[in-house]
């Protein structure tokens, strides 16, 4: 089969578009002809810094497809289903073999490209919001980097919710776009310290959620726009700067701080976190929900897809199809 691989961390440089040998099916495992590649920030980071899992590597960590062939041990998925699966690494690539139980099965109304983008954007924004943010209805939240695909999840539904939403982005043209998906009001980072912005649009109090993909200053700053006993979750490092939050900021506010892990609910939650997903694919099946695609790339053009997702240019998710 082909793939698109690496042989060292790097720059998207790395990438080849390769022949490679082809994946085998373990008795717990599904065999998936890969029809969606959602180009994920952790497929970023793996190609810059992770230890390849072997040589030449596949990166890439969820995509949708057909199953081919099912394990020995696999009683409810058979071939022919249509799955999106979350896996370690091997999605950039014309098949796949993936856990059984990380799989969901695509409702049948529900493109393959859209559901390859639900489980791990959306998955993750409803823990950030509803299981470490405990988010009700008539709260306030913040929510960085707004026009990702992570933040358009969390917009969407925190507003589903009853919950007043702010958001960051780099540029007016992009924060204009995100209110039909539920933005009260938009800050841009790059032109206005948000921190004075929340306090404004709050009348002082700040607000009783934050979700913080970008780390670093951002979250360390995060504090001060916090309400007494806000919330702060931490479930990105998109930043990449230094600064470290001081625990003790915390304190006067009697706020707290929640770090969210998407692959260590899956694993230790599974049946809650996979049932929750297999809703939200069912949400957004039935229009209830919006998955932003932005640009769709062949899977040959792995550096121009990477490239693309590194620049920030993006407003939604980046998919390659083999």
């Amino acid at each position: 089969m082909q793939a698109a691989v690496y042989y060292e961390n790097g720059t998207p440089d790395v990438f080849r578009y390769e022949t490679v040998d082809e994946p085998t099916c373990a008795p717990n495992e599904v065999l998936i002809e890969i029809k969606a590649i959602s180009v994920e920030g952790g497929d970023l980071i793996n190609r810059e810094i992770r230890p390849l899992a072997r040589v030449p590597h596949i990166v890439g960590y969820q995509c949708a497809g057909i199953v081919l062939e099912v394990g020995a041990n696999v009683h409810d998925r058979q071939p022919g289903d249509r799955v999106v699966a979350v896996l370690s690494w091997g999605s950039h690539a014309q098949r796949v073999a993936a856990p059984a139980a990380d799989t969901w099965l695509i409702p049948e109304s529900l493109d393959m490209a859209v559901a390859a983008a639900v489980p791990v954007a959306w998955g993750t924004a409803y823990e950030c919001l509803f299981e470490a943010g405990s988010l009700v209805s008539g709260e306030s939240v913040l929510i960085h980097a707004g026009a990702g695909a992570l933040g358009l999840a969390a917009i969407q539904l925190a507003h589903r919710a009853g919950a007043t939403v702010y958001a960051t982005a780099s540029d007016d043209t992009r924060l204009s776009r995100l209110t039909s998906y539920g933005m009260t009001a938009g800050i841009n980072y790059v032109d206005s310290d948000f921190v004075k912005e929340i306090a404004t649009l709050t009348d002082g109090r700040g607000v009783d959620l934050i979700v913080d993909s970008i780390a670093g200053s951002t979250l360390t700053r995060g504090v001060q726009a916090l309400a007494y006993k806000g919330r702060l979750v931490t479930v990105g490092v998109s930043g990449r700067d230094q600064d470290r939050l001081d625990p003790v900021s915390l304190w006067r506010g009697n706020q707290s701080l929640h770090g969210v892990f998407f692959p260590t609910l899956l694993d230790t939650e599974h049946h809650r976190v996979h049932g929750n997903v297999q809703t939200l694919l069912e949400r957004v099946a039935a229009g209830e929900l919006q998955v932003v695609i932005d640009k769709t790339f062949p899977l040959q053009e792995a550096r121009a897809a990477h490239t693309y997702v590194s620049s920030r240019q993006a407003f939604g998710r980046v998919v390659m199809l083999p």
